[in-house]
């Protein structure tokens, strides 16, 4: 997992954790969970060529998008991000975790 990929996992958690620490939690637990699902099928994810020519794939759980690179293995997580956020912002995000 990038660095960066495992503190945006501590920041999503921080956020929600100010409503509810057992939300965070479970939030938390979801992504990684889903993160561990990946492994043995990392291409099940999707491209997203809007916001980066990279080789990486996409995965959605709650509201977050996981993107990773599944031709590493294990998969490598670059970045957890929120999904709402703009498309130029996930890109500008992306750009920055090589």
């Amino acid at each position: 997992m990038h660095p960066g990929a495992a503190s945006d996992i501590t920041g999503i958690g921080e956020f929600i954790e100010e409503d509810s620490l057992r939300a965070a939690g479970r939030v938390r637990k979801d992504i990684l969970d889903a993160i561990r699902k990946l492994v043995p099928f990392p291409y099940q994810g999707y491209q997203r060529t809007d916001i980066t020519s990279r080789p990486l794939c996409f995965w959605t759980t709650h509201k977050s998008l996981i993107a990773y690179a599944p031709d590493e293995m294990p998969p490598l997580v670059i970045a957890v991000l929120d999904g709402r956020r703009n498309p130029r912002v996930i890109e500008a995000i992306l750009r920055g975790r090589q």
